[in-house]
């Protein structure tokens, strides 16, 4: 890897380990949270048919529209046909809609799409892709952010700049981007099933106008992040923001179906002044068939926190080329078994069990990359023998 990597990485493991360790210590309740939320999401698994029908049910209840795509395709034709011929869109990040290729899909398609998150942002105008799960451009040290922001945007930052003059750059010109989007596409960290709720995790406040100023929202993600009640959601955010260094969160966002007001004789009215239109795109690809293996569901626990990437020697010395973005490192080698059916980065796996030490849901990270690397075999001596 370049000398830019080594140095990214170090910054970065310096600056996110010890405040991790900081917030569990400072807030001991979050220990029990977390085995809490392992077991409400090990019912949905249990459970998941009947899970999709209830959030699906919920949301069309509180106002909204659900839709359930097999796959990545389906899920763009979804997509597609919301947007219809509304030209502005922005995104705020969303590992399911990468997976699903959305935004790539919109821009091939003459639409004007704007990442919202000043990450991905970067990496948009870079063209580059992500290197970490929460931190996308974790590959970037602020030399090169600055170098990429005076290339493409604005002339007076360069590498010398302070981050507070590069993020007041992007800031400045994504504002002009909320005010003219027609459609907002987010992601989603938790579901509830009983209220359709979507929850979402954040500190920049791009979710929150992303969620909220155009008139359609569009909520993209997987069925693994369906949770029972609208409480495991909140336990959900709770503890993918602390174990990914940002306790507690400048925001938490739910959505509940389009905006409402109840203030006319207390009569529930929708829309109001957000959004008049809520889609939620649940997504299989593959989620269905990885809960039905007792191995591999497994998986389907994870959180997206990224802490596991922090204590992998394999990806401290590869990054993001172990694994296919926006799953790469130790929980993105499970999703592309899983997502893309593409096992090949198991095997580079050193299996040193730093990922199953530190990961909030307790999920044996290396036994489900052993059971990987074993399946991946068992179908090539079986094609050997035919």
């Amino acid at each position: 890897m370049s000398s830019e990597w080594e140095e990214a990485i170090e910054r970065s493991t310096r600056n996110n380990v010890p405040e991790v360790w900081r917030m569990l210590e400072e807030h001991p309740y979050l220990e029990s949270t977390r085995v809490e939320l392992r077991k409400a999401k090990l019912r949905v698994l249990d459970n998941l048919d009947e899970f999709i029908g209830k959030t699906m049910e919920a949301v069309t209840k509180s106002g909204g529209v659900a839709h359930l795509a097999r796959d990545a395709a389906e899920a763009r034709d979804i997509v597609d046909r919301i947007i219809g011929g509304r030209e502005h869109i922005i995104l705020s990040k969303s590992n399911v809609a990468y997976e699903a290729g959305i935004r790539q899909h919109l821009r091939d398609r003459g639409k004007d799409v704007w990442e919202t998150d000043f990450g991905e942002y970067l990496l948009q105008i870079a063209e580059e892709e992500p290197s970490h799960i929460i931190t996308v451009a974790l590959h970037m040290t602020k030399e090169k952010f600055g170098r990429e922001l005076h290339r493409n945007l604005d002339e007076s930052i360069n590498e010398d700049s302070t981050p507070a003059e590069m993020a007041a750059a992007v800031r400045r010109f994504l504002l002009g981007k909320y005010d003219t989007a027609e459609v907002g596409i987010t992601g989603a960290n938790a579901v509830a099933a009983d209220t359709g709720s979507v929850a979402l995790v954040e500190n920049e406040g791009n979710i929150r106008m992303t969620s909220v100023r155009p008139q359609i929202h569009i909520a993209v993600t997987g069925i693994d992040k369906i949770v029972p009640t609208l409480g495991d959601a909140f336990k959900e955010v709770m503890i993918q923001a602390a174990y990914a260094g940002s306790y507690p969160p400048t925001y938490i966002n739910v959505t509940t179906g389009p905006s409402s007001t109840g203030d006319i004789e207390s009569q529930i009215i929708r829309p109001a002044t957000g959004p008049r239109e809520f889609h939620l795109v649940l997504i299989d690809n593959g989620r269905m068939k990885a809960a039905a293996d007792r191995e591999l569901r497994e998986a389907l626990l994870c959180i997206r926190c990224g802490r596991c990437y922090f204590a992998c020697p394999t990806y401290r010395v590869m990054g993001k080329e172990w694994g296919k973005p926006p799953y790469s490192g130790p929980t993105g080698v499970m999703w592309n078994a899983i997502v893309r059916g593409d096992s090949s980065a198991a095997h580079m796996c050193t299996h040193s069990a730093g990922c199953r030490e530190v990961c909030p849901m307790d999920i044996n990270i290396p036994r489900v990359l052993e059971y990987i690397k074993y399946t991946d075999f068992k179908k090539m001596e079986e094609g050997g023998k035919k």
